[in-house]
């Protein structure tokens, strides 16, 4: 996602330096779980502890954060996030300052919530 100034030239919002954050298109295309374990891949979270239990609020979060943090691919968001959940704990999750901006202009809906 592009970031437009009048003065300067477009700045992709950044989820760590030299890592554009990765937005979905919709968010009714996040098809991800919503209850149960979920385990991540390696790419995503190195830790050996890398299973989530969606039923804990507290490894919800940090399972979103670190998908919408560490992800590179659209895929990725679609599999693992769900999109009514995503809006339910958006207040809550600690994101980088880039892909909470990336998101939030995507969809202005997250902003509100």
């Amino acid at each position: 996602m592009q970031v437009r100034s009048p003065s300067a030239p477009p700045v992709a919002l950044l989820a760590r330096p030299g890592r554009p954050a990765v937005v979905a298109r919709t968010l009714a295309e996040l098809a991800g779980p919503t209850d149960g374990l979920v385990e991540l891949p390696v790419r995503l979270m190195w830790s050996s502890e890398r299973t989530f239990d969606l039923a804990d609020p507290d490894d919800l979060l940090w399972m979103y954060e670190n998908v919408l943090r560490e992800t590179t691919r659209a895929e990725d968001l679609r599999q693992l996030v769900n999109g009514r959940l995503l809006g339910r704990v958006w207040p809550m999750l600690n994101l980088p300052r880039g892909v909470r901006q990336a998101w939030e202009r995507e969809h202005p809906a997250l902003r509100a919530a």
